[in-house]
């Protein structure tokens, strides 16, 4: 079978620079788990050299065209290939609650969603890497006070330590993107349970974030505070000044709050 045609779509760009696929690969740790899952392997490019590792690999691929390359050119993935949109399936229905890794060259246009996806995950996904766009990468890494600081940055970095590994130039892709593309790495934390109500602190951060230049004090009214809390000097300031462990504070407080 021929090379697959990328589609604009699908926000496909074929990896072609085959050091980059093996340092993606390479960026997990395998240990804690037996299985990866690959998000949008294309035509292999990364799975060649996952495959040669002590773990099984699945990939999940939405494009018939790239599965049947797949298909007819990696025989190691018989019975591995799962043809279904990542973002609507549920991946137990093959894993069955067991633990596995997440790794991918991610498409652009889903890439956060892939993310919340994983977050939403995090009892089953104890590592996860891949390459995003720059700026996605270094904004789920980014630290407060900084502009890209937001909604995603707080939430991975409540359950996951977060790390910026590289830059990928757009040259050694096809089609080339127009923008620089990252690989980051995520390592679930030994304790990933929060000390507060995980539904409201998932609120309080979108919340938050949704006017991040207004101080949480008019941001955050939604949630019907009293007004004894929102005397609290945290609520001057605004959502990117806050850290990962702020936000955990401050959802404890509106917990308290509401008894």
């Amino acid at each position: 079978m021929n090379q697959v045609k990328a589609k604009k779509h699908l926000g496909q760009h074929f990896l072609t620079d085959e050091n980059i696929a093996k340092d993606i690969a390479d960026s997990l740790s395998f240990s804690g788990y037996d299985t990866i899952l690959e998000i949008g392997p294309g035509m292999g490019v990364l799975t060649k050299y996952l495959l040669e590792k002590e773990v099984e690999t699945y990939v999940i691929e939405i494009d018939t065209e790239s599965v049947e390359y797949l298909n007819s050119h990696y025989p190691k993935l018989h019975n591995k290939i799962i043809s279904k949109d990542f973002l609507k399936y549920n991946i137990n229905e093959v894993f069955e609650g067991k633990p596995f890794a997440i790794i991918g060259n991610f498409p652009y246009n889903i890439s956060t969603q892939i993310v919340f996806k994983c977050l939403e995950m995090r009892n089953q996904v104890p590592e996860f890497a891949g390459m995003f766009q720059k700026e996605v990468a270094e904004r789920i890494c980014s630290k407060k006070g900084s502009k890209v600081y937001g909604i995603l940055s707080v939430l991975a970095q409540a359950f996951y330590d977060v790390q910026y590994l590289f830059t990928v130039n757009e040259d050694v892709f096809n089609p080339p993107p127009k923008v620089k593309s990252g690989v980051m790495r995520m390592v679930r934390k030994e304790n990933f349970s929060l000390p507060c109500d995980e539904k409201l602190f998932f609120n309080v951060v979108k919340t938050g974030f949704n006017q991040r230049r207004k101080t949480l004090r008019n941001s955050l009214k939604s949630l019907q505070l009293s007004d004894n809390l929102r005397l609290d000097t945290t609520f001057d300031l605004r959502p990117e000044q806050l850290s990962v462990e702020q936000f955990i504070e401050l959802t404890k407080k509106i917990e308290a709050d509401a008894v």
